[in-house]
């Protein structure tokens, strides 16, 4: 079996990572990064083809190298995907690819150890895990007794709309992924029922350029609010139980497209899915855009992580575990933090305190 030992390990190679591998790097930090996937980008390119994200270009390029995407234009997920490859490769970033961290330990020395699904370990002195917020679909415990001829999929393992069967669609959750596919649904010949609680929505058209500019004000108000207020903190502890805002879909484009709204879905009866208010739902297929969480399981270390399975922090530093942190949970120090808005503020202040740590004190050899 192989060691490898470095001073700063980082796990995962998505936007998060890439913002904390550029300041590494221009740091002069010793480090390197961990990616499961074939190629860096890749989760966003794994999203549903027909995804568009909801940035601004000024707020989407990373330090350095700006997205190729127009003033006013919104890249889709291959796009973005194909940026955030290209800016690793500008820069130079040390990405192991298609390298899956088994497990995360720490040793009695303090070292941290990765154990690697070759088989191999990783000793560092310092761990930032970039994995990604958004990992594994929320799906209610009574989805398992819709009937099993109803095909069932969930917004983070959606593609499109050839994974629908024949038949009506049901889309349970009325946030940003849902109203996606439901619409993309209903333009390609389904009846279309959404189910959920309207949660609000931007008041502009996003993409026209008025819409654009009006965009970046309300993302710098989302990026002032943060854990530091009362208001801040209040809405982070929302956050984890209710979707964002619609952002670009509104309720209009739902009434064009043809699909019916209903109500929250609550039980199953008979195998279909029924709503509040006891109405039955007919559907071939039932869509989960019921929320996700990250994935922090292979996390061995006890105390990182609390019962919902999110990191135990502070801006991103975890608590009780020097050396460890964290860039691209939500609500990690702002409204934005999941987003790129957020990502390169929090990913400057994880390596400096990091940075900060390790000058006052050397770790053990």
């Amino acid at each position: 079996m192989s060691t490898t030992v470095l001073d700063t390990a980082v796990i995962g190679a998505g936007a998060a990572g890439l913002f904390v591998g550029k300041e590494l790097a221009d740091r002069g930090i010793e480090f390197e990064m961990f990616d499961e996937r074939a190629r860096v980008g890749d989760t966003w390119r794994e999203r549903y083809r027909s995804l568009r994200l909801f940035s601004p270009r000024p707020f989407l390029s990373l330090p350095g190298l700006r997205p190729d995407v127009g003033r006013f234009d919104y890249p889709t997920g291959e796009q973005m995907g194909d940026y955030l490859e290209r800016y690793a490769r500008h820069f130079s970033l040390p990405v192991r690819l298609s390298t899956r961290v088994a497990a995360l330990t720490r040793r009695a020395d303090g070292l941290f150890r990765l154990e690697l699904g070759s088989g191999e370990e990783v000793l560092a002195e310092r761990v930032i895990v970039t994995a990604g917020a958004h990992s594994l679909p929320i799906v209610p415990e009574f989805a398992r007794e819709l009937d099993p001829s109803i095909r069932q999929l969930d917004s983070i393992h959606y593609e499109g709309p050839e994974q629908f069967a024949d038949g009506p669609v049901l889309v349970i959750g009325a946030g940003n992924s849902g109203t996606d596919i439901a619409i993309e649904a209903a333009r390609s010949g389904h009846a279309v029922t959404l189910a959920g609680r309207h949660p609000g929505h931007v008041p502009v058209d996003i993409d026209k350029p008025i819409g654009n500019l009006l965009t970046g004000v309300f993302i710098r108000m989302l990026r002032n609010t943060t854990i530091d207020s009362t208001k801040g903190r209040a809405m982070r502890e929302a956050a984890r139980h209710h979707g964002l805002m619609l952002i670009r879909n509104k309720v209009a484009d739902l009434e064009r497209a043809g699909v019916v709204q209903v109500g929250r879905i609550d039980r199953i009866e008979a195998g279909r899915a029924v709503t509040a208010d006891g109405t039955p739902i007919d559907a071939a297929t039932v869509v989960w855009c019921t929320g996700s969480r990250p994935d922090l399981g292979w996390i061995d270390i006890d105390g990182v992580t609390d019962a919902d399975g999110y990191p135990d922090e502070y801006r991103g530093i975890a608590n009780g575990c020097p050396g460890l942190a964290f860039v691209g949970m939500p609500f990690q120090y702002s409204a934005v933090s999941v987003t790129l808005m957020g990502m390169g503020r929090d990913a400057e202040y994880v390596v400096e305190t990091l940075s900060a740590a390790r000058t006052a004190a050397p770790a053990a050899v």
